[in-house]
């Protein structure tokens, strides 16, 4: 019983780099397409502010919202892309910081 327990923490532990290099691949899949949305979605956001507004998204997404956006680099921007961008922009963790990188920027 003891050499299975070791087996499977082993395992587990095996299992957390791996995990982390797809968590990261699915980011940056989803950063592109964030990026995307954002410059041909929503003009009102100044493009020297698009690389700040897409890491405040990304930052403040869930790990389906993130799934859903490295799908999207799959198959395309589409509405639901659009309206997860949205939701993910009205949470208040992003509007916070999306007011920290406009203020560091000197934009606001």
């Amino acid at each position: 019983m003891r050499a299975f327990a070791a087996i499977v923490l082993l395992f587990l532990t095996a299992c957390a780099p791996v995990q982390q290099a797809v968590d990261t691949t699915a980011r940056q899949g989803a950063k592109g397409v964030v990026t995307e949305t954002l410059a041909t979605r929503f003009p009102q956001v100044p493009k020297e502010l698009i690389t700040p507004f897409t890491d405040c998204i990304i930052d403040n997404s869930s790990a389906l919202e993130i799934r859903d956006f490295a799908k999207a680099a799959v198959l395309g921007v589409d509405d639901q892309t659009v309206a997860t961008v949205r939701t993910v922009l009205s949470r208040p963790e992003t509007v916070q910081c999306l007011q920290t990188s406009a203020l560091s920027s000197g934009i606001i």
